[in-house]
């Protein structure tokens, strides 16, 4: 079987630029949230797109995980996903992967997210089930990666070769940059959450902001801290 790369990211990350600096190699193949239908018709969220995303993709979860996520192929697959899809799934899959927990600062998340679903839950959040889903593979002597956006926007470089190793596979210099714009892979839910990525051709370099949120979205913050804290722990040193 091929090298297979599952990104389990939150919502408002920069996921979708990672998706994007894998979609550079010419050796990997890239998949844009296989398992957003079925999250959306088991979970009954109301995210924008919602019955024309579930009508455009394999909802059945089996399906999905064995035809798409574990296919094989010749080149590296890398899988953007998100970790709150797990709902209800086997996740005996996981065995077969390579695992990466991609994580940000609640607050971020937070803010971000409020843009489009004014008041988030902490499911939706995500930081939760990463925490979750960390620790299920950790039980489960499944090898781990933890990575934090910020490193990634602080250094790119040095954090994409240090990933890449980590992987098993070559750093490519070609990760480091990418075409403005749409892309082929992007899901048709792209209209509604990737305005911003498309405007870029690379890794945006962080910049620290002061974030104001509302009573309810501050709780939620401090609801989300511990998780995100105790992955940070575990994450990748750059």
């Amino acid at each position: 079987m091929n090298k297979i790369i599952c990104l389990w990211s939150c919502p408002r990350n920069v996921s979708t630029a990672l998706m994007y600096s894998f979609s550079s190699r010419e050796d990997t193949n890239v998949f844009d949230e296989a398992l957003y239908g079925y999250y959306l018709t088991k979970s009954k969220s109301k995210h924008p797109g919602r019955d024309e995303i579930i009508n455009s993709m394999e909802c059945n979860p089996e399906k999905v995980i064995n035809e798409i996520i574990l296919k094989n192929s010749s080149k590296v697959s890398f899988h953007k996903l998100m970790t709150h899809f797990l709902i209800d799934l086997d996740l005996s899959f996981l065995n077969n992967v390579t695992n990466i927990i991609f994580i940000r600062e609640p607050r971020e998340i937070i803010h971000s997210y409020h843009k489009v679903i004014p008041y988030p839950t902490i499911d939706d959040v995500g930081v939760k089930k990463q925490f979750e889903l960390y620790n299920y593979l950790i039980s489960q002597n499944i090898d781990v990666i933890v990575l934090d956006s910020r490193d990634l926007l602080m250094h790119p470089k040095k954090t994409l070769k240090k990933l890449c190793t980590q992987i098993g596979i070559p750093f490519d210099e070609n990760m480091l940059k990418w075409k403005k714009g749409p892309k082929n892979e992007d899901g048709i839910w792209a209209k509604y959450w990737y305005k911003n990525v498309h405007q870029t051709d690379c890794f945006q370099k962080y910049e620290k902001k002061e974030i104001r949120l509302d009573s309810k979205n501050e709780n939620l913050e401090k609801d989300c801290l511990f998780y995100y804290k105790e992955l940070k722990k575990n994450s990748l040193k750059i």
